[in-house]
Formats: C-alpha cells, structure tokens, sequence
C-alpha cells in the first residue's frame, strides 16, 4: 500500500510538501501540485480521510443524527438528502439515536470528533433545552430539522404539526362527522403531542366529545394502527371517523375495519397524517394531509451546505405547512 513517503521520494518533495497539497493546506505551487496528483494516481494512494479532518479540521462531510431508522419518513428524508449531497460532493454519515436523548448526544459528539462540517439532527427525544446546551458545547454547526424550536436552539427547518392536525380534523368536521377517534402513538414526543392537542381542541372547539378519544397504539406503523383499531372496535364506543397519526397507522385501521365487515368511507371515515405514496393507492385511495419531506430536507441541507463553505446563514429557520389532500376515504357521515 502506498504511503505519502512512497509519493515524496516520487516526486522528488518533501513528506510535508505532499501533505499541504493533499489537504489543501499552505502554499504549493501548480506545477509540484499537478505531479503529486499524477503521483498518486500512479500508486493509487487514498488520502486517509480520518487523518485529512484532523489536519484540516474539515471532513468534506455532512453527519445526520435522527431519532431511529423505522418509518417511511425517514427513508425519504435519507433519499433526499444522499441525492442532495451527491451533488455537492459531500459525503454523509448516518447514525440513530435509538429514541433516546442520551444516545441521539452520544450520536452527535461521535459526529463532531469526527470533524463533520455540520451536522442534522432530527430528534423526538431530546428537550428544547437539552439542544441548547448541545449546541453550545460544540463548535460544528447543527441544523433542527422537523421541530418549530427557538432562535436559540439554532438553524431550524420545522413543520407545522398542529396545523397539519388542525386542517385534517376540520376536514372531517366540515363534512359533518361529531363522533371523531384519534388514534396515534401517546403523546409524549413533541411531534404526537402537537398532533394530539391539536385534535382535543379543535373538537373542544367546535363543542364536540373530545375525552377518552384517543387510542394508544405502540408506534407510526400498519402494524401499531391495526391492532390498536382492534382495540377500539372492543370498546364499543360511538365514531363515524378516524383521524389517524400518520399514513401507516391510518393504512392499518383501513384493513382492521375492512376484517370486521366495517366499509371505508361508507361505515367509517379515515384521514391520516404524511401523504406516502402508497397512501394514494389502497382502497380506498386515503386522504391526508401533506408532509413536504423533499422541501424541508433541501432546505436543510442547502442550510448545512452554506455553513459547510463558511458562509453566513441569515433567515435560515423556515416552517413548512402541510396540504390536505383529499381522496376517497373520507366522506359525510352514512346516517
């Protein structure tokens, strides 16, 4: 394996003259540049990028934290940001915190030792608070993403949760259901605790039931929405729509009612949370509101590319909004 001595003695340098040119370090001249390329092409040597980062304090790299890897959300967001940095000729470098705030700051200082020119964090378990002093006891640059945080939390690319809620319960409101379920996971992550106290008030709001509304289910998945619409069909009580926490969990309550002779949208109306693919072909088709993934994830990593290249980010913080879209899964109550 070549070494950079094997490059020097090629080219007739010093092992320190090799070393500036490879990391861009210091003064070379075009000519002595050029053939220690062409050196190293010949030997096919790999600068060691670990060793590149410590002398230049620079890893070409963008290091993204998230929350964990389950869920379509995250596929897509990964999508978009790997197409993203491929085209600016970075390279990421992915890890979880496995829903916990302890290993989403392990997660971020294993990034920041590695010297990651900025770093993305999406988290559901870690406090305002607890970013704060994150982003104060690190010098790489962090940018929120999926979270409406303070200016002090640093760069944020959030998304209007109780919005998003807000247009999908007013939607089945309007077309005259009262006897509305949510179900979703409990709200302790700041994420399903937008998404559930939006729906207690906009019921509260338009005087209907809003109490002993909610079905716990364990998670975002077809999985958790299906056995927790089992478990609502036990209880016995009254609805004519539910509102589900993301696709997924509404994509499962479809085929929990579909198994216990329960038509969509005759009998029950369902609305759902993030517009997946998939969502516009089941059967039903399922409405829902949009959750704009491509748009949040370029912004960020625009963001993280401009703090990347030493440039002063003004007005970078923006909140999306999502869209209704609406399907055939939700209609005006069968009286």
């Amino acid at each position: 394996m070549a070494t950079i001595n094997d490059i020097s003695k090629m080219v007739g340098v010093s092992k320190a003259t090799v070393s500036r040119a490879i990391n861009g370090t210091g003064q070379v001249s075009k000519e002595t540049k050029k053939a220690i390329f062409e050196a190293m092409d010949a030997l096919n040597f790999r600068p060691n990028s670990l060793a590149q980062a410590l002398a230049t304090n620079k890893s070409n790299s963008i290091g993204i934290v998230l929350s964990d890897f389950d869920g379509n959300y995250f596929g897509r967001l990964l999508k978009q940001a790997s197409q993203t940095a491929e085209k600016t000729g970075k390279q990421l470098i992915v890890t979880d915190g496995h829903n916990c705030a302890k290993r989403e700051k392990e997660a971020i200082h294993f990034l920041a030792d590695r010297k990651c020119d900025v770093i993305i964090l999406y988290t559901r378990k870690m406090s305002v608070s607890d970013i704060i002093s994150l982003k104060r006891s690190i010098s790489t640059p962090i940018v929120n993403v999926g979270r409406d945080l303070p200016a002090s939390a640093g760069y944020t690319v959030g998304f209007d949760h109780t919005h998003a809620a807000q247009i999908a319960i007013t939607h089945l409101i309007d077309l005259g259901h009262k006897d509305i379920i949510y179900i979703g996971p409990e709200p302790t992550t700041p994420t399903t605790r937008l998404r559930f106290q939006a729906f207690e008030e906009k019921l509260e709001q338009h005087q209907l039931v809003a109490q002993d509304r909610h079905i716990i289910c364990p998670d975002f998945t077809v999985y958790g929405g299906y056995d927790a619409c089992q478990q609502l069909l036990k209880v016995k009580v009254p609805f004519s729509a539910i509102f589900a926490a993301s696709d997924d969990i509404a994509i499962g309550v479809m085929k929990a009612l579909s198994d216990a002779g329960i038509k969509v949208p005759e009998d029950v109306s369902v609305v759902g949370i993030d517009n997946q693919e998939k969502s516009a072909f089941v059967t039903p088709s399922l409405t829902t509101v949009e959750l704009p993934i491509k748009a949040m994830t370029l912004h960020a990593m625009q963001i993280a590319q401009e703090l990347a290249e030493g440039k002063q980010v003004t007005n970078g913080s923006k909140l999306f909004t999502g869209e209704l879209i609406v399907r055939h899964s939700a209609t005006p109550p069968n009286t």
